[in-house]
């Protein structure tokens, strides 16, 4: 079984320390849910990872093999916060460049079948979001990070963005972070919480109100 982990992750920001001492892993075959407060470090966590941002000191393994960088392994993909697809290549471009091995699957996607000659400009924000999300499920890469997925798409959008993360999930790992946390927890196998500058395991919505995530009842 394959798998991707980043250990001792240490960081600070502007001489606050954010990350000290973190560690999170995935396998294929499964989806960890990484939730956190905002400015605890999630999204800087998983911009380490994939080498966008230079942590103080860290130790990430893909596949038994250690990287300075995940994206120099070409087993690695990540999806920002911001759009990443530029506005003037249309989805079969984007398609192309990404999703050679699920190719097929994608291009079955109603969304993506009716668009496939439209350039990104003529989208709207929300099919942007969703489009770009696809092309990263589906895409070439073993092992996904996801910032925020759900959080600007619709209530039928996140339902159908979860489907599509389960269609795959054998042949790949997700990390996923999101404010949408109850999205999170339906279609994660784990849940990992970045609290006071650490990772802890959490094995039910008991654990995020003792450590502060959720406030003393739930609704």
């Amino acid at each position: 079984m394959s798998k991707i982990f980043i250990d001792s992750v240490t960081h600070s920001y502007r001489e606050r320390e954010l990350l000290c001492g973190v560690y999170l892993a995935c396998k294929t075959g499964e989806v960890v849910g990484l939730l956190g407060r905002n400015g605890c470090g999630k999204s800087t966590l998983l911009k380490i990872m994939f080498g966008n941002v230079k942590a103080h000191f860290k130790y990430l393994n893909i596949n038994g093999q250690q990287y300075d960088k995940g994206y120099l392994s070409k087993n690695l993909s990540y999806l920002p916060q911001d759009r990443f697809i530029p506005d003037q290549i249309n989805v079969i471009e984007a398609i192309e460049t990404f999703c050679k091995t699920h190719k097929q699957k994608l291009l079955q996607v109603p969304i993506i079948a009716k668009n496939l000659l439209n350039k990104f400009y003529h989208l709207s924000g929300g099919e942007c979001r969703f489009i770009e999300c696809l092309l990263l499920i589906y895409s070439d890469a073993q092992f996904v990070l996801l910032d925020e997925p759900f959080s600007q798409l619709s209530p039928v959008w996140v339902e159908e963005l979860k489907q599509h993360i389960n269609e795959v999930k054998a042949q790949k790992g997700f990390i996923i972070t999101d404010h949408l946390y109850r999205s999170i927890i339906d279609c994660a196998d784990r849940i990992v919480l970045i609290h006071n500058k650490r990772n802890y395991t959490i094995n039910n919505e008991e654990d995020l109100i003792l450590h502060g995530y959720l406030p003393g009842f739930t609704v």
